[in-house]
């Protein structure tokens, strides 16, 4: 009789063949959204003064890109700050003070981006950056990319099998390596940024429009596939 402690475990059956290949997905699209950086300026003999004015400036920015509807869709101010300037010498007199407040604007209708552009460019003590393109978090783009790359990853798989006289028999798992678009609000190559304007609001003719076009955005997807395969015929 063999003791347990000599008897040799039984082998592992061997699982089925398998190949492992990556699926790559690459699309270039058209962007869906520009994002303008507005910056409003102001500064007074008083604190008083520099918010008064500061006030009246960041409104005619507010009001100017709500007259423009639908075609703008969310406006947001972020940073404001006012602070003294002071005197060089001894003691802390104040000069003046100087006061900034950030307004950033998010543009879908291009054909209006460059008059609007422009037109905040042309305002008293206001400066502009951007445009910045990008596409929606949830844009459909991303999902035809992610879809596509799985797709290459079937015919990648199906043409090793196919070498080794094999067929694809079975997914195993899909590994998603992640979809990556160009950052969000990616910068136009060159930028646009520090356009300022110093004619008063509404002085004379509008400037002309700038012609900005749209830069294309990339969308890339890339994951990982395991399939099993019938035996192959060496």
């Amino acid at each position: 009789m063999t003791s347990p402690a000599n008897a040799a475990d039984p082998a592992p059956a061997p699982g089925p063949p398998r190949v492992a290949v990556r699926g790559e997905a690459r699309l270039e699209v058209e962007p869906e959204t520009a994002r303008l950086g507005v910056t409003v300026g102001a500064r007074g003999g008083d604190r008083r003064a520099a918010l008064t004015d500061l006030t009246r400036r960041n409104n005619a920015v507010l009001d100017l890109l709500k007259s423009y509807g639908e075609a703008v869709e969310k406006i947001e101010t972020g940073a404001f700050a006012i602070s003294p300037e002071l005197r060089s010498g001894r003691g802390e007199r104040v000069r003046a003070y100087h006061g900034k407040v950030y307004v950033q604007a998010t543009v879908v209708d291009f054909t209006a981006l460059g008059e609007l552009t422009t037109r905040l460019a042309d305002l008293e003590l206001t400066s502009v950056s951007g445009p910045w393109w990008a596409l929606r978090p949830g844009s459909p783009v991303h999902r035809e990319a992610r879809q596509q790359a799985v797709r290459q990853a079937v015919e990648r798989a199906r043409e090793y099998a196919e070498a080794v006289g094999s067929e694809l028999a079975g997914l195993v798992d899909i590994a998603d390596l992640g979809a990556d678009a160009q950052p969000e609000y990616g910068a136009v190559a060159g930028g646009y940024g520090g356009m300022r304007g110093s004619a008063p609001a509404g002085a004379g003719a509008p400037p002309p429009a700038l012609d900005l076009e749209p830069r294309r955005q990339t969308v890339y997807a890339r994951i990982n596939a395991r399939f099993t395969i019938t035996p192959p015929a060496l």
